[in-house]
């Protein structure tokens, strides 16, 4: 859809007769769901039509995005990710109190295990009742006998994935470098913005599935009860715009089904019923330079605030660009 609205913009911008009246995408039998649930989300000026395409039958049929269904989505019990974190308890405490400023924990329900991070970087994880070590994927099992390999590891990352280290080509440098700024944000989201509440901040509030688990979306909320989706990238990537909305609609339709307070989510807060604000946060000079073709083609009812950072974020966040 992306690359289409674009193609779109284009060719209305380079036809000298007549005019490009919409986009037509086909795609093949079975796989319009993720763009239908999108095209809900778009202009009612722009037209856009979706076509399955039958190879085997050689037919094409049109796919009405309202009758397409929403894509189905669940939010993470709160109980659940706190019952796992609780198991884990004994095991990742010892490790945490090694480095408490600089390692976050956190549930992954699905798979039931726990990951320890290093400034964004996963180094470690608990699964069932045992832990495991590793930068890349966490294998080696901690014994008494690998305990020195585990303190080897978090001098090495206290030494590399540093905002003061010397060799910035380092592979524990630059490494997962949206989970390092998502760590930042998740320590203090007032510095994106003063009116968000900082007592509230949550990562992957949905049940990861095969294609999401590169999802870093934070939600939070302002002090007036209003949901604030964070979008988190450290370079360009084309895809951010579609990748907002795509999150947004997901949220907008849990808080109209009154889901958060359901399943945990922002206990004592009154949630307002109004759309969620969606914040585009990234180095000031790492935005696309397609993002605003894009974001024209989206409902007015997705509020866009663009947060641009100075270069030096992993020092410490500093807004220098707000639109």
């Amino acid at each position: 859809m992306t690359f289409g609205l674009l193609w779109l913009d284009r060719a209305r911008q380079v036809v000298r007769r007549g005019f490009v009246a919409g986009l037509r995408l086909i795609v093949p039998k079975g796989t319009s769901a993720p763009i239908a649930h999108l095209a809900r989300g778009l202009r009612l000026q722009t037209s856009f039509e979706i076509y399955e395409l039958d190879v085997r039958q050689e037919t094409l049929s049109r796919v009405d995005p309202r009758s397409a269904g929403n894509l189905d989505t669940w939010l993470v019990p709160r109980r659940e990710a706190q019952g796992l974190l609780d198991r884990a308890k004994t095991k990742i405490e010892p490790i945490v109190a090694l480095f408490p400023q600089a390692i976050t924990v956190h549930p992954a329900v699905q798979s039931g295990e726990v990951w320890l991070r290093f400034r964004g970087l996963a180094f470690a994880r608990w699964d069932e009742g045992k832990m495991f070590l590793g930068a890349v994927d966490a294998r080696q099992k901690l014994t008494s006998a690998s305990e020195p390999a585990l303190k080897q590891l978090l001098h090495d990352l206290e030494v590399h994935r540093h905002w003061l280290a010397r060799d910035v080509r380092h592979p524990l440098y630059r490494q997962q470098s949206e989970r390092w700024l998502e760590s930042i944000v998740r320590g203090d989201v007032t510095r994106i913005d003063a009116t968000l509440d900082s007592r509230f901040v949550y990562a992957q509030v949905f049940a990861n599935t095969a294609s999401e688990r590169g999802i870093l979306d934070l939600l939070t909320v302002t002090r007036e009860g209003r949901l604030a989706i964070l979008e988190l990238k450290t370079t360009e990537h084309i895809h951010l715009p579609l990748q907002a909305e795509n999150y947004w609609l997901r949220i907008w339709r849990h808080l109209l089904q009154g889901d958060f307070p359901r399943y945990g989510y922002f206990t004592g807060i009154e949630l307002q019923a109004a759309a969620p604000i969606v914040y585009l946060v990234a180095p000031s000079l790492r935005f696309h330079p397609t993002r605003d073709a894009l974001l024209k083609h989206l409902s007015p009812d997705m509020e866009v605030v663009r947060v641009g950072l100075a270069e030096s974020w992993r020092r410490g966040l500093r807004v220098v660009m707000r639109q």
